[in-house]
C-alpha cells in the first residue's frame, strides 16, 4: 500500500465513524477550461460555483483581512503568463469579521481568466493551484488549496478539478430565493398594511367604501362581488409599483443597496421625511389633479369604474400610506432580492384590501368598529418615531462602509433610547405634536403599548455599557465597532471569579478580555495538561469565524463556563486560518501527499479533518492525556446551560479514568 493510498484510506475511515454531526463542507466547486484569443494567446478560465449563502473573496483584498483568492501556475518552457489573472466585479461590503473592513467578494459563481503566451505549439497541459477562503454569515471555512489543469485538447473541452470530479451539482444555485427571507418581508409588509389600515387616511374609507357598495348593488352577492373586485385592484397596484421598482433597479443594483454609501445616505433621508410627515411637520401628498381625474374614470362603472375606485383609494390615502410603502421598499430592495418589493407590495395591499372584501360580504362586522378620532393620529405618530429609528440603521451603514466611526455603537444606542423614551412619553401624554386632539385619559391600550416601549427604552440602557441587546443585534453596529469595545467606560470585562496566580508557561498567553490561558501549539498545550494533570479543550477556531466570536463574547464569559475554562481545562486554540509561515522546512500535508503546507493554520485544518472529520469552526474537544476524547465534540452551542453541562461532563469523565 503506498502513503496516497494510506492516507486517502484514512480520511475515509475518520469521516464514516467519526462524530455525525461531524462533515466536511466543501461549499465552492471549481471548473476549468482554455479560450484561443489568438494562434499564440489563451485565456486559462477559472469558474467556481459557489453554494448558496456562501461568498468567495477577491484576489485584492488589503493586510489583515480575509484570505484573498490566489492562483499559481506551475513554471514552464513552453508559455509564459501575461499580466494578473482578472476577475469579475463581484460585491464590496464591510467584513464584521474584520472590523468591517472593505471587502470585495463573489456570490453563486465567479470567473477568472490568466491570458498566457504560448511559446510551444505541443503544449498539451498547465497545472496550477488554487488558494482561496469562503464564508456565509456565521462562519468561515479554512483556507483550501486546490489543483487545477488546462488541457489543451482539438476541442478545447473544458478541463475539471483534478480532486473533484463533478462540479455541476450546485449548478442551480445561482437561482435559489432564501425562502425564509420572503417569507419575513412579507410577513413585516402584512404587518405594515394592517398598521397603515389605522392611520386617519384609511380607517374612514372602510365603512364608506363598503356602505357604497352593498348600496349601489342590486344583491348583496354584486356587492360582495364588487367589492371583492375592488380588494383585487387594490392587490394589482401596488404589486405593479413593485414590479417597477424591481424592474427599474434590476438584481444587480439591488444586490448593491445594502452596502452602497449614497444608497444607504438616501435612504435614511428618506425615512426623516417620511417620520417628519407622521409626526406632523407637514403631508406627503401627491397632485390633487391626479386624484380628480382618476375620481371622474370611477364614475364610469363596471369594473374599470372599480379599479379606478382602488387608484383613488390609494391616491387620496397616499400622505398616510406613501411613508410605510417606501420604508417597506426600501428595506425589500437592500435585501438583494429581484422579488422583495413585488413580495413586500402584495403582503401590503393584501392586508390593505382584506377587510374591504370581508366586510362587504358580512356589513354587520362594521357596528364593531371603533369609531374614528385622535387616537387614528396617534397610530400616525407611532409609526412617526419607528420610521425615525430605523432612518439611523441606514446611516450606521453608511458610516461602517466609510469607517469613519461617527456613529459607533453607543452613540446609536443612545440614540434609539432617546427616540423610545420619547415614544414612551408620548404614549404617556407627556408629549404633545401638532395635530393631537386633546388628551383627558390614556387608554388601556395606549398605556400597556406605553409600559413596552417604556420596558424596551430600559432594556436598552445596559447596551451602553456592553450588554450585547440580543433582542435588537441586527440593528446596532457591533460591539467592535464603538468606543471603547467593552462598552462605556471600560477598557475590559471578564466576568468569572477564577484567576490565574502561577506564571504564564512558555507557548501560553492570557486569552482577552478573559484572562484564560490558552496555547496556540497542540504539543505545548498537551505537555502542559499532563504537567499540571488537568484535561485538554482543543478549541478549533479562526481569526474570521464569527461565530467563534459569539461563543467567546456571550457563552464563555459567563460565570459558570469561565471558571472551568480557566481552572479545570488547559485550553488550546488552534486557528485554522493562521497564515504563519513554517520556520525552517515545511511539513507534508497528509491531506494532498506530494504537497507541502504553507502555513501553521493548514497543519490544525488538517489535524481537524483527519482526527475528527469536519472543516467548520468552532469545533470544541475535550481529550486526556492519552488524546482520546473524553465526550462528544460539540459545535457551537449559544445555550449556556448546555454547553456548561458538556464542559463538567469531560472533566468529570477525565477525573473519573
Amino acid at each position: 500500500m503506498n502513503k496516497r493510498t494510506f492516507y486517502f484510506l484514512l480520511v475515509i475511515f475518520t469521516t464514516l465513524f467519526s462524530n455525525v454531526k461531524a462533515q466536511i463542507l466543501d461549499p465552492v466547486s471549481w471548473s476549468t477550461s482554455v479560450e484561443k484569443i489568438s494562434d499564440t494567446e489563451y485565456d486559462l478560465v477559472m469558474k467556481a460555483t459557489i453554494d448558496a449563502s456562501w461568498h468567495l473573496y477577491s484576489q485584492h483584498l488589503d493586510e489583515g483581512g480575509p484570505v484573498a483568492t490566489e492562483f499559481t501556475f506551475v513554471e514552464s518552457e513552453d508559455y509564459i503568463l501575461v499580466d494578473s489573472p482578472s476577475e469579475e466585479e463581484g460585491h464590496s461590503a464591510p467584513e464584521p469579521a474584520f472590523d468591517n473592513m472593505m471587502v470585495k467578494y463573489f456570490e453563486n459563481s465567479a470567473t477568472f481568466k490568466q491570458r498566457i503566451k504560448v511559446l510551444n505549439k505541443e503544449l498539451s497541459i498547465i497545472k496550477g493551484e488554487v488558494n482561496y477562503m469562503v464564508c456565509n454569515d456565521t462562519q468561515c471555512l479554512p483556507p483550501t488549496f486546490k489543483d487545477i489543469e488546462f488541457k489543451f485538447t482539438s476541442d478545447k473541452t473544458a478541463a475539471k478539478l483534478a480532486n473533484n470530479a463533478d462540479s455541476t451539482s450546485d449548478k442551480n444555485s445561482k437561482n435559489k430565493e432564501d425562502k425564509k427571507g420572503l417569507f419575513s418581508i412579507f410577513i413585516i409588509a402584512f404587518l405594515s398594511g394592517f398598521a397603515a389600515l389605522l392611520t386617519p387616511c384609511v380607517f374612514p374609507m372602510i365603512p364608506m367604501t363598503v356602505s357604497f357598495f352593498t348600496k349601489q348593488s342590486k344583491t348583496k352577492a354584486k356587492g360582495v362581488r364588487n367589492a371583492i373586485i375592488y380588494g383585487i385592484s387594490i392587490i394589482v397596484i401596488y404589486l405593479l409599483l413593485g414590479i417597477i421598482v424591481s424592474a427599474v433597479f434590476g438584481a444587480d443594483a439591488l444586490n448593491a443597496l445594502s452596502t452602497n454609501v449614497w444608497f444607504n445616505l438616501i435612504f435614511f433621508v428618506l425615512l426623516l421625511i417620511f417620520a417628519a410627515s407622521f409626526l406632523g411637520a407637514f403631508e406627503i401628498m401627491l397632485p390633487n389633479s391626479w386624484a380628480n381625474k382618476v375620481d371622474k374614470q370611477a364614475d364610469r362603472g363596471g369594473l374599470v369604474g372599480i379599479f379606478f375606485m382602488a387608484l383613488a383609494l390609494a391616491i387620496v390615502s397616499f400622505s398616510c400610506t406613501g411613508p410605510i410603502v417606501g420604508t417597506l421598499l426600501v428595506q425589500a430592495a437592500s435585501g438583494g432580492s429581484q422579488i422583495g418589493p413585488i413580495v413586500g407590495m402584495f403582503g401590503f395591499s393584501l392586508a390593505i384590501a382584506l377587510p374591504f372584501a370581508l366586510f362587504a360580504a358580512f356589513p354587520g362586522w362594521l357596528n364593531s368598529l371603533p369609531k374614528s378620532g385622535g387616537w387614528l393620529n396617534s397610530v400616525k405618530v407611532v409609526l412617526g418615531f419607528l420610521e425615525l429609528a430605523l432612518a439611523f440603521k441606514f446611516l450606521s451603514n453608511a458610516d461602517m462602509v466609510l469607517q469613519m466611526h461617527l456613529l459607533e455603537r453607543e452613540v446609536f444606542i443612545a440614540i434609539w433610547i432617546a427616540v423610545f423614551g420619547a415614544l414612551t412619553l408620548y404614549l404617556f401624554g407627556k408629549l404633545q405634536l401638532p395635530h393631537d386632539s386633546p388628551l383627558k385619559h390614556i387608554s388601556v391600550g395606549r398605556l400597556s403599548l406605553g409600559l413596552v416601549t417604556l420596558t424596551f427604552t430600559l432594556y436598552m440602557i445596559p447596551g451602553l455599557w456592553g450588554a450585547p441587546l440580543n433582542l435588537i443585534s441586527a440593528f446596532p453596529p457591533p460591539q467592535h465597532y464603538s468606543e471603547s469595545p467593552y462598552g462605556v467606560g471600560n477598557m475590559q470585562t471578564g466576568g468569572g471569579t477564577a484567576t490565574h496566580t502561577q506564571e504564564v508557561p512558555e507557548g501560553a498567553h492570557l486569552m482577552a478580555p478573559h484572562n484564560i490561558l490558552a496555547f496556540n501549539d497542540y504539543e505545548k498545550g498537551l505537555a502542559y495538561a499532563k504537567k499540571v494533570n488537568k484535561p485538554v479543550m482543543i478549541d478549533f477556531t479562526g481569526h474570521a469565524c464569527v461565530n467563534c466570536r459569539k461563543m467567546e463574547q456571550n457563552v464563555w464569559v459567563k460565570d459558570n463556563v469561565l471558571n472551568v475554562l480557566k481552572n479545570d481545562v488547559v485550553l488550546i486554540s488552534l486557528y485554522v486560518d493562521e497564515k504563519i509561515k513554517f520556520e525552517g522546512e515545511a511539513p507534508d500535508s497528509k491531506l494532498r501527499p506530494g504537497k507541502k503546507l504553507r502555513y501553521t493554520g493548514q497543519q490544525w485544518s488538517e489535524l481537524q479533518q483527519i482526527r475528527y472529520g469536519t472543516n467548520a469552526q468552532p469545533y470544541y474537544v475535550l481529550i486526556g492525556h492519552d488524546e482520546e476524547n473524553l465526550n462528544e465534540p460539540v459545535a457551537y452551542t449559544p445555550d449556556v446551560t448546555e454547553y456548561h453541562n458538556w464542559l463538567k461532563e469531560g472533566v468529570s469523565n477525565f477525573k473519573n479514568k
